[in-house]
């Protein structure tokens, strides 16, 4: 029997066009956050938000790219201790391979210091992208941390079509994944992002949290799911802040009704799972 206390988060996912240089994403990133006046516990800003690396040169990316210690980072940090918020910020980090760069992820307190970072293992190499070509992967996925009232676990955009990336995060804990995502645009674009993130939380109940970039070449559609799978919000398109509330105990609520979780016979099947990537 799970012991149920509500715990309700109020999440911001801010959803922009990114630009061609730091600079010119932070003018829009300040202009949205600045602009906002709501009271958060979480902000959640979107993969890419420091620059579109389309067709850009790797060189270039390298030269915008910064260290944990730099002032991208430092201005959000900033942002949490200022507004009294956590927030899960986005950068290109210098890696120990240039020109390549980590596709990271961090994760901020209300005091604003760095409580959890993560480097994006699966790269984007599919649908005549490759996002290889200009990041070097991380070498493990994100252990959960608990931040702002929530046990939150996170994964990067593409990630999203790997269900044990999340399934991972769920059994050390995970009530929410966090999903900064530049979901690129395509035929039936919109809809795979949505399936995927309804899927990822049915399948590990849990909510999902999706901060998508907007503009040319990316869909929008930042959106929270709940963990029965039934989405929350929708931010649809344009540049926006757009706000949910998530209520911690409806996790421990679904999963009395939906052991998935306990039902899982892990052992066995992470037997058959070596034994799949041998073949």
């Amino acid at each position: 029997m799970w012991l149920v206390c509500m715990v309700l988060v109020r999440v911001a996912l801010v959803q922009f066009e990114p630009g061609r240089s730091k600079v010119e994403s932070l003018r829009v990133i300040r202009g949205l956050v600045e602009d906002y006046e709501g009271k958060l516990d979480l902000i959640v800003f979107p993969e890419y938000s420091m620059l579109d690396p389309t067709g850009l040169d790797a060189g270039f990316i390298y030269g915008e790219a910064e260290d944990l210690g730099g002032g991208w980072v430092g201005f959000f940090r900033d942002l949490a201790s200022t507004r009294n918020s956590c927030v899960v910020a986005t950068l290109f980090e210098r890696s120990r391979e240039p020109p390549k760069v980590y596709n990271t992820v961090v994760v901020i307190d209300r005091g604003g210091d760095i409580v959890g970072v993560y480097r994006k293992t699966h790269l984007f190499d599919i649908l005549g992208y490759r996002e290889s070509s200009f990041i070097t992967s991380g070498g493990s996925l994100f252990k959960p941390v608990d931040v702002c009232g929530l046990r939150l676990g996170v994964a990067v955009c593409f990630e999203l079509r790997y269900p044990e990336v999340f399934r991972v995060q769920a059994l050390r804990g995970a009530e929410a994944v966090v999903v900064p995502a530049g979901w690129y645009r395509g035929p039936l674009k919109e809809e795979t992002l949505r399936v995927l993130t309804q899927a990822r939380s049915h399948e590990n109940v849990i909510y999902t949290i999706v901060a998508a970039l907007y503009g040319s070449n990316f869909t929008g559609r930042s959106m929270v799911v709940d963990p029965y799978g039934v989405v929350v919000v929708d931010g649809g398109v344009g540049e926006k802040v757009v706000e949910a509330v998530i209520d911690t105990s409806l996790v421990y609520k679904a999963r009395e009704k939906m052991p998935l979780l306990k039902l899982g016979r892990w052992s066995m099947l992470l037997e058959e799972f070596r034994e799949a990537i041998r073949l």
